[in-house]
């Protein structure tokens, strides 16, 4: 089962990073003994012990050896319990624990999309509450996108099916790039990032000061050597440090606006160097997953690691000392910002591109979570022509796959009337067409043995509300939205449209004869229509034209005075109704 490929890799994980810590206890002890030992080694050179000091230098080197290798050895251990969160959020899609998922996705609920809530897109226990990966803000964007309940164009799903379909056999590297991911921020938003390192301004230092930033740190140094060696007076090497200390002052202002944006950015950027190197390491067979690799493996990496290290670089000035010793040695400022004018004269313009390909990554790695966390799942096959649904063993991506009740449809242009007593099923039913449509307009797997469907504008009057502010009624409010239907079935454009309890805010008999009269105008040959109601006088509409209005049910069973339901749905209309069981459950009656 695919939840054990994830305890396996959660226990791999645990096991390594035991090991690595104790490795790393034991990384400070000998740092402290060695620390402690040069200190007493370069005392007793000091004192004239003899070969004290090359002890001391000695020990001093492996000193600066042991924390480097300490150092990373503490980014493999932060690298491991990034792992085990995310193997962690992994498997609480097993568990049901995804709910408590922080990204909900709530600021892409627009307003005037009221599919958005009726089919639990964004927001809690949500499409995108249980497919987000993405850690960048343009990521979680991608996948707020793909969550559409209008149809792409087919080679848009074409591409991102082939991608994703490529990523299902890659867990364990789909797991390794989100470990990675998270060394940037949450939610880390690289629109700042590319306006600040793209953006024409003075970035460009003046060429005569490019070339006294060589040669004169240069001259410094020749004549400190000189100087050493006697073959100088002491004055000329200092008058020539005064020199570049004063230049680097004069233009320290102008070095601080050219450098400005990389003193935030070194864990970004080494963060993206990673994981564009270790795409490169694999060899994929789609083309854009291929593509993407190659391009960020062979180009950005490489460039992103001459940008960490000037960062790194440029970071290091904000150490007083170095900054003093630097300038006045070296230049420092002027070689970095001669540096950075460079890298973006080079690579600048393709930063937005490379950081793009990696938002399509994360995309790609949020719609294969259906694939990677179900047993059952397929790739929707999208045809043209005429609207049709035909399912095989359908079920809710937002119920646990060993409680889902999987259902098979076969719809064409038609409208169904779907009765049932109350828990029965209908609307979930409803929601879980309409919501597999949106994973498969997105180019994701569903939770299906097969999947055959047209594109469809989908529509939904399921979850109604009033709003006080504007003075609507509930009943109202779900006049409005379908009148939006009916305007739309106008364009005669494919509609997959979905009522649930239809004109319910209202009393009885205006229900049914509005009722009637909005289904009539919404059994169209371009349209699959779902309508749930409790109205069994619904149930003898008749069609006005050769489209064919159908009866659907839910129905519910008792054993041992318990009520009971199977929700497969069944043909013709409800023959029951449990209202007065619930009311005597509920202790009303």
């Amino acid at each position: 089962m695919k939840q054990d490929f994830y305890k396996n890799l959660q226990a791999e994980a645990q096991t390594q990073l035991t090991a690595d810590e104790k490795r790393s206890s034991r990384y400070t002890i000998y740092r402290t003994a060695c620390f402690f030992a040069l200190i007493f080694a370069f005392a007793a050179g000091y004192d004239g012990v003899r070969g004290a000091t090359v002890i001391g230098v000695l020990l001093l080197l492996f000193f600066s050896r042991l924390i480097h290798q300490h150092n990373r050895l503490k980014k493999r251990i932060h690298f491991i319990q990034n792992s085990l969160d995310v193997t962690e959020e992994y498997l609480s899609r097993f568990n049901g624990n995804w709910q408590k998922l922080t990204d909900k996705g709530d600021e892409f609920i627009h307003p005037e999309r009221p599919q958005d809530i009726d089919l639990h897109i964004y927001g809690p226990a949500s499409l995108y509450q249980y497919m987000c990966c993405a850690r960048t803000a343009l990521g979680r964007q991608k996948l707020a996108q793909a969550l559409t309940v209008t149809p792409p164009p087919a080679n848009i799903i074409a591409q991102r099916q082939a991608a994703v379909s490529e990523l299902i056999d890659h867990q364990r590297l789909c797991v390794e790039l989100l470990a990675l991911s998270r060394f940037l921020p949450t939610g880390h938003d690289t629109a700042p990032l590319i306006k600040e390192v793209t953006a024409d301004q003075p970035h460009h230092i003046n060429p005569v000061l490019q070339q006294t930033a060589r040669l004169l740190p240069l001259l410094t140094m020749t004549s400190i050597v000189l100087a050493l060696c006697s073959l100088m007076e002491w004055h000329i090497p200092g008058l020539l440090v005064l020199l570049q200390f004063a230049i680097a002052m004069v233009f320290h202002r102008q070095n601080q606006t050219i450098l400005a944006p990389l003193r935030t950015l070194n864990q970004e950027l080494h963060a993206y160097r990673a994981l564009f190197i270790r795409l490169g390491k694999t060899n994929f067979t789609s083309p854009q997953l291929n593509k993407l690799a190659n391009d960020l493996s062979t180009a950005a990496a490489p460039a992103l690691q001459k940008l960490a290290r000037l960062t790194d670089h440029v970071n290091l000035c904000r150490n007083l000392f170095f900054f003093v010793l630097g300038n006045a040695l070296l230049l420092w400022d002027c070689h970095c910002a001669a540096r950075f004018s460079r890298w973006q004269d080079n690579a600048a313009q393709n930063l937005k591109s490379w950081l793009d390909a990696w938002a399509d990554m994360e995309l790609y790695i949020s719609l294969a979570m259906t694939a990677h966390t179900r047993e059952q799942f397929s790739f929707p096959q999208i045809l043209k022509g005429a609207p049709q649904l035909k399912t095989t063993d359908l079920s809710s991506l937002l119920i646990n796959e060993e409680k889902a009740v999987p259902n098979d449809t076969a719809m064409t242009a038609e409208t169904r009337i779907i009765t049932g007593s109350n828990m029965s099923g209908k609307t979930t039913y409803m929601r879980t067409l309409a919501s597999s449509l949106v994973l498969a307009y997105a180019g994701a797997p569903v939770c299906a043995k097969s999947y055959v469907c047209t594109p469809m504008a989908i529509f939904t009057s399921i979850q109604v509300h009033d709003d006080q502010s504007q003075g609507i009624s509930t009943f109202y409010a779900e006049l409005l939205r379908i009148k939006q239907m009916v305007d739309f079935s106008q364009k005669q454009t494919p509609m997959f449209i979905c009522i649930d309890e239809i004109f319910k805010g209202t009393n009885s008999a205006d229900r049914i004869i509005g009722a009637r009269e909005a289904i009539k105008r919404l059994t169209r040959p371009y349209a699959i229509t779902l309508v749930s109601t409790h109205d069994f006088e619904l149930c003898d509409l008749q069609s006005g034209n050769d489209i064919p209005v159908t009866n659907y049910h839910f129905a519910e069973y008792y054993e041992d005075n318990k009520i009971k339901f199977d929700y497969k749905i069944k043909n013709g209309r409800c023959q029951t109704t449990n209202a007065q069981y619930l009311l005597k459950m509920a202790g009303i009656l």
